[in-house]
């Protein structure tokens, strides 16, 4: 009787491994255009093969701010240059500046079926 236990186990095991469920994978950027990341010897993924969350992503944020610059001269000695600051208020574009770059070691999900593969986010050094 537990030939027959063991049996269906290793037949279930095996049932969900070659499913290949969703896994966390961890790999390092080789190559950024076009983007390839190695997780191990093997395999190198290749960029149709990626998907990008925005943790590793250059991408663009609007802000509120509502503070003044810093003091500053400006150096002939004129008056006009005196030392002076200005409002600096509303609404405001910036950049954020999370794109890979070669070396980074990244978190990924492997999607059920191991086609795709989102990358989460990269490793903070």
């Amino acid at each position: 009787m537990t030939d027959i236990i063991q049996t269906i186990r290793t037949i279930v095991l095996d049932a969900v491994n070659a499913q290949k469920l969703t896994t966390i994978v961890y790999g390092t950027v080789i190559s950024i255009s076009p983007l390839k990341i190695q997780v191990d010897q093997k395999l190198v993924l290749e960029q149709e093969h990626l998907k990008l969350t925005r943790a590793v992503r250059d991408y663009e944020v609007e802000m509120t701010v509502d503070h003044v610059t810093e003091s500053r001269a400006g150096g002939s000695g004129d008056a006009a240059y005196a030392s002076h600051d200005h409002e600096y208020k509303g609404r405001k574009k910036f950049l954020v500046h999370n794109g890979l770059v070669v070396g980074d070691r990244v978190t990924m999900l492997r999607a059920q079926g191991g086609q795709q593969y989102l990358i989460l986010d990269k490793e903070v050094v």
